[in-house]
């Protein structure tokens, strides 16, 4: 009896558009991962680096039209391919969540860039006013009263820090604050005579991108305490997103419970002179 022999397995072919929405999702990946290092290291200026950032994005969103693509061609002829798909998918989506919440920021904030406690005399930029010379870069002056209205419009909360502490012990508190926030301190002058004002200059990094945005902390005695004032501003573009606000906010949200957890100063108490002897005969 002859020996029959059955056809091999035939498997079917993998849909080319799967592997290049894969291809294209990872590439995305590895630009992005690229232009956050250029960025944060200072390889390159912002603006370059910034479209190769915008570059990355643009070739996940063409991943995603070649990933559905892909699957309509698998659906339709039965080609494999649909875990390339979805891993494609996956990167895609990981790169543009956070650009696309930070274009939901930029829908619902103010386009402005520079944040401060006391907007008719903010804190000033002395040491960083040289950083800031740069070409694209922000102005060292202050926005001006239109941002102060956006701002009191949007973080009416943003106010001076008022303390019960002396002016030094004031200025130590803050100081050890930004030191444990490690923003690079440009300056620090410590409260002086005569008129007793410490100042701090530091640079604070966005989390992700890293973008430089400068701080100026001004402590000034206010009777027996303290007052603070703030301002952040942001090196280079004209909208922040919110990223000053929020440093300002929760920087005064930590000032305060330090200055709490400080023991209040005991003011001195005269003696109580003793009343004289009753019945003691004058001589």
């Amino acid at each position: 009896m002859a020996r029959r022999y059955s056809a091999p397995y035939q498997t079917e072919p993998v849909s080319g558009l799967a592997t290049w929405a894969r291809r294209l999702a990872v590439f995305a990946a590895v630009a992005a991962l690229v232009s956050i290092i250029i960025v944060r290291f200072g390889f390159l200026e912002v603006r370059p680096a910034l479209a190769t950032f915008f570059g990355a994005l643009a070739c996940a969103g063409l991943s995603i039209l070649v990933g559905l693509a892909a699957f309509v061609a698998i659906w339709q002829n039965g080609s494999r391919g649909m875990s390339r798909i979805l891993l494609a998918m996956l990167i895609d989506v990981a790169i543009l969540a956070w650009p696309a919440y930070l274009a939901l920021q930029y829908r619902k904030l103010p386009a402005i860039h520079d944040i401060t406690t006391d907007p008719i005399d903010p804190p000033r930029f002395e040491a960083l006013a040289r950083l800031r010379g740069g070409e694209g870069a922000n102005p060292a002056a202050y926005a001006g009263l239109y941002s102060a209205e956006l701002q009191r419009a949007t973080w009416p909360d943003i106010e001076p820090v008022d303390l019960d502490v002396p002016v030094q012990r004031a200025y130590e508190l803050t100081l050890q604050l930004v030191n444990r926030r490690k923003w690079l301190v440009i300056d620090e002058r410590p409260p002086q005579l005569p008129r007793r004002i410490g100042r701090i200059e530091a640079v604070a990094r966005t989390p992700v991108m890293g973008f430089r945005e400068d701080v100026s902390i001004r402590i000034s005695p206010d009777g027996e305490g303290s007052r603070v004032d703030i301002r952040s501003s942001s090196r280079y573009f004209e909208a922040d997103l919110g990223s000053n606000a929020s440093r300002v906010m929760k920087l005064i949200e930590d000032i305060n419970a330090a200055a709490e957890k400080t023991p209040a100063q005991k003011k001195p108490v005269a003696p109580v002179k003793a009343p004289p002897a009753k019945g003691v005969a004058k001589k």
